[in-house]
């Protein structure tokens, strides 16, 4: 255990480091982009990183570095009359495994939000960003020696698939919690070969919903924001659409030539097909469950807000979910009956981000209900412990 002052000294040492080292850390990752010439578009776009992704990593550092501690917090307190006193505060979970695929910057975020709530981190990346995270792993060791603090604190994991399986399979590196980050098949992998606990960060496939009320012009735009970057986990994928929408042809037109001109590939239902013909319909009737990562999307009619609500809480991944509307009581149902980490009204999906929401950079978004849901920051990755203090008191 050491201070907030050393915590705090190394996030920002590393910010620094980031910066300085800057022209390293595109070297190694270009050597990754070369050995994976033919990667997708999503995938590329999450393992590149420029410089703007650096400026954005340190700043992330400099954020978690500015937050309170999450270390020690008493959350209850007690003074029985025979002078027992007893407390109970966060303490951190021990040592967190993340396994993470195509995105550098977990080495840096997520890692530096476990370390700020006290736990040693096992850092598991992918083999497509080998290179840059371990240019990115050194700079921590570096920040860590140079504040006296076991380099091996934050360790990064160049093992391989099946040494991965093993690991987490024997445990033996005495592991408290494993985060997977990444796709199905990931979480997957992890789920079917450990029996440490899990705290999964969970897909997408985020859902809008346009009220019968609603101001169109904003809908398109919320849409287009919510497709600005189509590799994230708060990108938007699918569109209902109230059916009785005043206008909804013209309506679905409009937003169609805004997508066209974007490269979004839109589909949508038989409804949707029939308004707007130009809509392909489509055939595959597991759509509605994909998260797609690409630039597509699909629309749907809804009847109403409750069967919204409905279609959301069947098919969404539970990670965020949004309704534009003038309605506020449409609006209040909405956002207290789907079942989502994040709802919102009049506003896109994109915003689901620990930076965004004020609590610095995040080591995921949790889609489950325990320990917690949504971006989880410092103040989430601490368990608690009951600590008592006597004077040889006995219970009678």
């Amino acid at each position: 255990m050491f201070t907030t002052s050393q915590k705090n000294t190394i996030l920002l040492k590393l910010a620094e480091k980031l910066e300085q080292r800057s022209g390293e850390i595109i070297a190694a990752n270009g050597r990754d982009r070369e050995a994976y010439p033919n990667m997708d578009t999503s995938v590329k776009d999450r393992l590149t990183t420029d410089e703007r992704k650096i400026a954005s990593m340190a700043e992330s550092l400099r954020q978690v570095a500015a937050l309170p501690d999450p270390e020690g917090k008493v959350l209850y307190a007690f003074t029985r009359e025979d002078g027992l006193r007893i407390e109970n505060r966060t303490v951190p979970f021990g040592t967190i495994l993340i396994i993470y695929e195509s995105r550098p910057d977990v080495t840096i975020e997520a890692a530096a939000t476990a370390f700020k709530a006290g736990n040693r981190i096992l850092l598991k990346g992918g083999k497509e960003a080998r290179h840059t995270n371990l240019q990115l792993a050194a700079l921590w060791r570096e920040a860590l020696v140079e504040e006296h603090i076991d380099e091996n604190y934050i360790t990064y994991l160049d093992l391989s698939h099946d040494e991965t399986q093993r690991l987490i399979r024997e445990n033996s590196r005495h592991i408290d919690l494993i985060i997977p980050r990444g796709g199905e098949g990931l979480i997957r992998f992890v789920r079917e070969n450990t029996s440490i606990p899990l705290l999964i960060s969970g897909r997408g496939n985020n859902f809008l919903f346009a009220d019968r009320d609603c101001d169109w012009r904003m809908v398109i735009d919320i849409v287009l924001n919510g497709k600005s970057r189509v590799s994230v986990c708060n990108a938007l994928d699918k569109v209902l659409i109230d059916e009785q929408l005043p206008d909804i042809s013209a309506k679905l037109a409009t937003l169609m030539d805004a997508l066209t001109e974007k490269g979004i590939h839109v589909t949508g239902d038989a409804a949707v097909h029939r308004l707007y013909p130009a809509i392909t319909q489509e055939t595959d009737a597991g759509v509605l469950s994909q998260e797609f990562l690409s630039p597509r999307l699909y629309i749907a009619t809804a009847s109403d807000t409750q069967d919204a609500i409905e279609t959301i809480n069947r098919y969404s991944g539970g990670h965020s979910a949004a309704i534009v509307t003038n309605r506020g009581e449409q609006a209040d149902a909405f956002m207290q009956q789907v079942d989502c980490a994040a709802v919102y009204q009049n506003a896109s999906t994109r915003f689901t981000d620990g930076g965004q929401f004020g609590v610095g950079a995040e080591i995921a978004i949790s889609t489950q209900k325990l320990h917690f849901r949504g971006p989880l920051g410092a103040q989430e990755l601490v368990t608690n412990k009951w600590f008592v203090y006597g004077n040889g008191h006995t219970r009678i």
